[in-house]
């Protein structure tokens, strides 16, 4: 969606303050899921997309089909879920505080643990599968994206190798449907 031609570095190096940045000159992957359950759900997915990808340092690289869930360990309105492959230049720390403007500017509130959402955005994982992020408000992998089918789902359409169907099967019962394909983020 956004373009920017810069090297793609296989791994990201560890900071001294344990954040992980991309080496010099270089950019790397990062999958980020994306879920509302309040208000046009679709469309504030959709404009956080575009957000992202008028971001300098960022790039929308591919995105998943879009996914419908019932809310896990909460109540309130179906969820859309979706996840995201970013190509970014941001180390991980400074890309969740990006998501986390975005939630604010879509009207996102937090009044309680697993409240409903008018945009939801999470880094999964930040330059590989195995690249581990361990600071005070940031972890990487997200601690429960493993547990959750609205997040693999989609993560296993972007990266198949990833997620097995032996691992999916037992969140199934979770509830989540394909709802539409990629082109959902599409401008229209």
């Amino acid at each position: 969606m956004s373009n920017f031609a810069l090297p793609l570095a296989a791994h990201a190096q560890q900071q001294p303050d344990h954040d992980w940045a991309p080496a010099a000159g270089h950019s790397v992957r990062a999958w980020i899921g994306l879920g509302a359950n309040l208000g046009d759900r679709g469309e504030a997915m959709r404009q956080a997309l575009a957000q992202l990808a008028a971001m300098p340092g960022v790039a929308v690289e591919r995105v998943s089909s879009l996914y419908a869930s019932k809310p896990v360990d909460s109540a309130g309105p179906d969820y859309l879920n979706a996840v995201a492959q970013l190509v970014t230049r941001l180390p991980a720390h400074a890309l969740l505080l990006v998501l986390q403007q975005l939630e604010q500017t879509a009207g996102r509130e937090r009044p309680y643990r697993n409240a409903p959402r008018t945009l939801d955005l999470d880094l999964l994982l930040y330059a590989s599968r195995e690249t581990v992020v361990n600071l005070p408000d940031l972890q990487v992998p997200h601690p429960r994206m493993w547990q959750r089918a609205f997040v693999l789902s989609p993560l296993q359409e972007l990266q198949p190798a990833w997620v097995s169907d032996a691992q999916l099967q037992p969140l199934l019962a979770q509830g989540v449907a394909r709802a539409e394909g990629p082109v959902w983020a599409l401008p229209a």
